[in-house]
């Protein structure tokens, strides 16, 4: 029988079927931070258990961790208290912790791929919604809530319910200063912030296989985004030479023996996909969110909609949106004076990112008035940066290059933007108050991001190139 990837990775981990349409999944690795552990660690200990497979859980400190002299003590109390709390159950547990002055220390979707932890054809889960970014190697990978944490430590399995498969193809090539960031917001933009709800999204198209693995991570990552349980891309050449000699994939005889499975993954020719939707990488370019979604995107030359054909609560929601931005129904961004910029998260805090960046800025300087944060996404990106003379080029350029957490994307430490200020951001997330309380967040990619940074405003990155 035909198969999608998604079902034949879903089907090689279930245990068991149940009732009401649920399976028993088997996890093959299980990633943990220090915000939503210490409540399932609890649980845990007020039953009794240890964790079952220790060795198949991976932690590392992330998201409330300062972005500034992290080899001094954590300033904030409840940060601090997360932080050593992640140490303790570690260490009390026997689970491998990548703590804050580790080489390998990173956000948790960052880390897992560039350590060769994630791989082809593995189920994956975190408490963090994210953990879709996994899913650019072939794999099954979602977040889960912090009582499915409990459950994963105490048994190394999960219920789930199997979501519906869908299929969105990318063909053709991209434009100039198109990135990966741009088909994602393009692609939410075209089927809404919960066009994918119930479905897990399988990318597909020559648009998509162009990319590098870290473009597809980006692309995968904000799979959710549109609702979706999660996003995958078929492994490839691609994938395989990404993985191989890090330092935690497979070596010699298990090397071969793991690509023999990872090549069978992919959707067999006739495989069904409950959904379906095509689209053309010409009619992508450099894009910008004006609302308070992922969903309220647009190309960066394009005005504002309208909210004439819209209705009810829909009407209302959108009118809302626009009066807490600041922005009026037909306006142009182009121009617009921006506050601050972030660069970094687990959507675009990886070398790359900072190589297209730093390419964008040099022989340029920091716009007056500009406030840029530049967060690496893990220690490595931060070494490589050094190694590759990108900080020098950043801070020839007048930029600030900061050290690894997830920092202003959900601005749970220090790096918050302030109420009423615009700040174009790679990060993922656009709602009220995600970035600081009454912060006003444009999602862009790299290239965007770097045209407002050297310009103070809203820039088409093309006019740079």
């Amino acid at each position: 029988m035909s198969k999608t990837l998604f079902d034949k990775v879903w089907d090689a981990h279930v245990i068991r079927n149940v009732d009401g349409g649920r399976s028993v999944l088997y996890i093959d690795r299980h990633y943990i931070h220090e915000v939503t552990s210490p409540v399932a660690f609890l649980g845990l200990k007020k039953r009794g258990l240890k964790v079952f497979r220790p060795e198949r859980t991976t932690a590392t400190p992330d998201h409330n961790i300062p972005t500034l002299n992290q080899h001094l003590p954590i300033a904030d109390a409840e940060s601090r208290n997360q932080v050593e709390m992640l140490v303790n159950n570690c260490k009390e547990q026997g689970i491998t912790l990548y703590d804050l002055n580790n080489p390998k220390q990173g956000i948790v979707h960052v880390i897992g791929p560039e350590t060769g932890l994630t791989r082809p054809g593995m189920t994956i889960v975190c408490g963090d919604s994210h953990t879709s970014t996994h899913g650019a190697f072939g794999a099954v990978a979602f977040g889960i809530g912090t009582s499915e944490v409990e459950m994963v430590f105490a048994s190394q399995c999960i219920l789930q319910p199997k979501p519906k498969t869908m299929r969105i193809t990318v063909n053709g090539t991209l434009g100039k200063g198109v990135v990966a960031k741009d088909i994602v917001l393009y692609i939410i933009s075209r089927i809404s912030a919960s066009g994918g709800t119930g479905y897990f999204i399988e990318f597909a198209g020559s648009a998509i296989r162009s990319l590098s693995m870290e473009g597809r991570m980006t692309v995968c990552n904000m799979s959710i985004e549109c609702g979706a349980r999660g996003g995958m891309i078929a492994p490839d050449e691609t994938t395989f030479a990404y993985m191989k000699g890090r330092s935690e994939a497979p070596e010699g005889e298990e090397w071969e023996k793991a690509m023999k499975y990872w090549k069978t993954l992919y959707s067999d020719e006739d495989a069904r996909f409950d959904k379906e939707y095509v689209f053309e990488a010409s009619d992508i370019q450099p894009m910008i969110t004006y609302g308070t979604n992922p969903g309220m995107g647009m190309a960066i030359d394009a005005s504002i909609p309208s909210s004439a054909e819209l209705s009810g609560s829909d009407k209302i929601s959108f009118k809302k949106s626009l009066d807490y931005m600041g922005f009026e129904e037909g306006e142009k961004l182009l121009g617009k004076k921006i506050d601050y910029v972030f660069v970094g998260s687990c959507t675009n805090g990886r070398i790359e990112d900072f190589r297209a960046f730093a390419k964008m800025v040099e022989g340029r300087k920091k716009a007056e008035g500009v406030t840029v944060w530049l967060v690496p996404g893990s220690k490595a990106v931060e070494k490589m940066a050094y190694d590759e003379g990108l900080v020098d080029i950043l801070k020839e350029a007048g930029f600030e290059f900061r050290q690894p957490g997830c920092s202003a994307c959900l601005a749970m430490n220090a790096d918050k933007v302030p109420a009423g200020k615009y700040c174009v951001s790679t990060s993922n997330r656009n709602f009220e108050g995600r970035q600081g309380p009454g912060a006003r967040t444009l999602l862009a990619g790299p290239l965007v991001a770097a045209a407002a940074a050297v310009t103070g405003v809203i820039t088409d990155p093309r006019s740079l190139l």
